[in-house]
């Protein structure tokens, strides 16, 4: 268990973003970490949304259930042992059990009368009404419940169009359904921690660890969410009181060079410059020789240049061989950090030849594939190589045989 001792924005006036800086105080725990790990952190669900699952589900807060944790009253679960931030496809398949097609019946009453025959001889209708009870299905689907279920559970793009914006509180107010707490708590996901790049070298900080987090808010459904761990972090958590679940979880290939003469090239924008802070105070720390050069960038130099004053402390201290930025929305074209890659092939190609590492951190699904087409174009253009070769000499060669070419990415 440890305690945020600092967690302030980073952020200049006027950011739509909330970046902050979290330092966690290791205390007497023994925990000991290099640059690179990261950090665990077990967060806590948000009071209010603990709050309006039971009231919406109609249950008893105090009730007892258990959890992989034991026993204990509903609330405390539902705060600290399950997920209930995001609604989960077990649940969702679940609903198919719940609903009940009784509640869409449309009673239909044919009002019609057989007159006995004047023959007197054959059947007869009786005098009077004749309910009949039909169950008609709307043909649009999302006009039923069960039809609308089906839809959602029966294609996989579907359901993961259903669950990526709604919780259980949306869930039941889309369908009205029932489960007891202890049916929730089985079916609901275990609460699990959620990791971040450290952005401390333990050298320069003895006994603290720190981060570079993105506070993730937003609004879906008519109500405000956010991050699980985000914004129990920055909301949730009292500065130097909270104790706050923690684990270290180490790094065997996202590691510095082991000869401190090595250059390396260090690509971080956004959060993604965490390790690489830690890099750089290890590398301060350690006095190597090798060059730094570290590529940074988000939206504006106004509101997201994150660490300046320390960053510019390294450029005139000569521990920062280059600084290159990318803002993306500092001009009417936008630039990002695989545009100034290419600007600067050539000596990105120089470096390569020198046995430079080349780490990445960041966004895997759009920024690391096009820094990753980045290097395989400076390697043809300044490598002369055919894009067959190109390709081999990134992700054969640099990767995965000689190992100086390093992903953390998320």
């Amino acid at each position: 268990m440890s305690k945020i001792t600092e967690c302030y924005i980073l952020n200049g006036e006027g950011s739509k973003k909330e970046t902050r800086h979290i330092v966690f105080d290791l205390g007497d725990s023994g925990l000991d970490y290099k640059v690179g790990d990261a950090l665990g952190v077990f967060g806590e669900n948000p009071e209010s949304t603990v709050d309006l699952l039971i009231e919406t589900a109609g249950w008893d807060k105090d009730q007892l259930v258990t959890t992989q944790n034991g026993k204990k009253r509903l609330r405390d679960a539902l705060k600290k042992d399950v997920e209930i931030h995001r609604v989960n496809k077990k649940y969702v398949n679940s609903l198919s059990q719940k609903i009940s097609t009784d509640g869409m019946r449309i009673t239909v009453k044919l009002i019609e009368r057989y007159r006995e025959s004047v023959a007197g001889n054959g059947s007869a209708w009786m005098g009077g009404d004749t309910p009949l009870e039909a169950e008609l299905l709307p043909s649009i689907p999302g006009d039923d419940p069960t039809g609308r279920v089906e839809s959602i559970t029966a294609d996989g793009k579907a359901m993961e169009d259903y669950i990526w914006s709604r919780d259980y509180i949306d869930v039941l107010r889309d369908f009205d359904v029932s489960y007891t707490a202890e049916e929730f708590i089985e079916l609901a996901d275990r609460l699990k921690p959620r990791l971040y790049s450290i952005a401390s070298s333990h050298d320069a900080h003895p006994g603290f660890v720190e981060l570079t987090v993105a506070i993730v808010r937003y609004s879906h459904h008519g109500r405000d969410r956010g991050g699980l761990c985000t914004v129990y972090m920055a909301d949730e958590v009292e500065i130097n009181k909270s104790d706050v679940g923690v684990f270290m979880s180490p790094t065997k290939s996202f590691v510095l060079p082991a000869d401190t003469s090595t250059d390396i090239i260090m690509v971080g924008p956004g959060t993604g410059i965490a390790p690489f802070r830690a890099f750089m105070e290890q590398r301060v720390h350690d006095g190597g020789t090798g060059k730094n050069w570290l590529f940074f960038g988000d939206q504006s130099e106004k509101t997201e240049f994150y660490y300046k004053d320390t960053i510019e402390d390294w450029m005139d201290e000569g521990n920062l061989y280059r600084f290159t930025t990318a803002w993306s929305r500092d001009q009417e074209e936008k630039i990002y950090v695989q545009h100034r890659l290419k600007e600067h092939g050539a000596e990105v190609w120089e470096w390569f030849e020198r046995g430079a590492y080349f780490y990445i951190c960041g966004d895997k699904t759009y920024m690391a594939k096009d820094v990753h087409r980045a290097l395989i174009e400076i390697a043809m253009e300044h490598g002369g190589m055919s894009l067959d070769d190109a390709t081999f000499f990134i992700e054969k060669t640099m990767m995965r045989e000689e190992k100086r070419y390093l992903r953390d990415v998320y």
